[in-house]
């Protein structure tokens, strides 16, 4: 669905284009009328965009844009203001992408742990449509760590999985170097 919406603004961005309308209102009309047109999910949010393996960017009320982090779940940096970029940072966005794919997600929070950290960005379990938790996924698949500074319920499972992608050479595991930095885990700089 998400494919013919981009269809839809390409083609209405043409039109306006053609017409002699501004690039940049020529955009704001055709964003506008896609949104519109967005079938309602409720529940559901848009993902406009991956920032990195355990950082989404969705749609929220009011067509405003949220970024999401996921909780309980760490990957390696990509884009950290003080931090080189790490092994598999790249492949791990690149997976993320492809689990979420063209799906909207369910965005819940976790009654033990703040509505926000301190980015301001959301801190969510993150599931598919057909019930995936995309955080427990990353973890399983072995392209992220279970995040420990702070309580989740689910931190259990979390290391459970992470111990079995360790075990199973999945992921990273068996392309970096991996290693405990200041009470966090982290892979080598590329």
């Amino acid at each position: 669905m998400k494919k013919y919406r981009s269809l839809i603004a390409a083609l209405i961005l043409v039109v306006l284009l053609g017409i002699g309308i501004s690039s940049k209102d020529a955009s704001q009309i055709a964003n506008g009328i896609t949104n519109f047109l967005a079938p309602s999910q409720p529940g559901l949010y848009s993902v406009t965009y991956v920032n990195d393996g355990d950082t989404i960017t969705v749609r929220g009320t009011n067509n405003l844009e949220e970024k999401v982090r996921f909780i309980g779940l760490d990957t390696p940096e990509k884009n950290h203001p003080s931090r080189p970029v790490q092994c598999y940072s790249f492949a791990a966005t690149a997976h993320l992408e492809k689990l979420i794919g063209d799906n909207d997600v369910k965005l819940v929070a976790d009654p033990t742990n703040t509505n926000r950290d301190r980015y301001d960005r959301l801190l969510r379990y993150v599931y598919l449509p057909d019930g995936t938790l995309l955080n427990a996924k990353m973890i399983e698949d072995g392209y992220g760590f279970a995040y420990t500074a702070f309580p989740v319920t689910k931190m259990d499972e979390f290391m459970t999985l992470e111990e079995e992608a360790r075990q199973a050479n999945r992921g990273l595991w068996s392309a970096c170097d991996v290693e405990l930095d200041n009470g966090y885990m982290t892979t080598n700089p590329i």
